[in-house]
């Protein structure tokens, strides 16, 4: 068993990314907004959405890592400034890790102009329902950018099986080609 967890700010890539890496690996995708763009209609943005969006995913954690699949993979937008997002982090990592799954941490980066146009994309706005309101999303891009740390300081990150990734200038079939080579995926 394989638990990939590809983290970054929104719009990096991290789905389209773990689109790329599922197709290279075999290992199932299951990126952040599948819990979010279930929820969200019900419950909008409030905490009730957060907390049953935490629950959901907790518990597909757990059954994926006693199930006979390969792996997953998790997309995740990490505040470095918040402990709960360490917390989550951490919660997640140990389910996979207490049966014996390998973890893998993936951090992405990209410019801020680059994750705007990224913000824009069909596919994007096809898979995420919720961003489809483009100048909201644009809005809220840039202002966890100020409230939040959500690329990490050097050094930081101290798990052996990780990396992170510059990929303003890369296709996602580049940054899956990364990872699988760095980590023999």
């Amino acid at each position: 068993m394989k638990f990939v967890l590809i983290f970054g700010p929104q719009a990096v890539g991290k789905m389209t990314v773990g689109e790329e890496l599922s197709k290279a690996t075999g290992l199932r995708l299951f990126h952040n907004h599948m819990t979010i763009e279930l929820l969200e209609p019900l419950f909008d943005f409030s905490p009730e959405m957060w907390q049953l969006s935490t629950l959901f995913r907790t518990e597909i954690f757990k059954t994926m890592a006693e199930s006979e699949q390969e792996g997953l993979i998790f997309t995740y937008v990490w505040a470095f400034d918040q402990s709960e997002d360490w917390n989550f982090v951490d919660k997640t990592c140990e389910i996979f890790a207490s049966k014996g799954a390998m973890v893998y941490f993936v951090e992405l980066e990209a410019d801020t102009d680059e994750r705007l146009k990224r913000n824009r994309s069909p596919h994007r706005l096809e898979q995420k329902p919720t961003k489809r309101n483009v100048d909201w999303s644009e809005k809220e891009l840039l202002k966890t950018m100020k409230d939040y740390r959500l690329n990490s300081h050097k050094g930081e990150i101290k798990h052996e099986n990780y990396i992170r990734i510059n990929n303003t200038d890369l296709t996602p079939q580049e940054v899956a080609e990364l990872i699988t080579d760095r980590f023999d995926l």
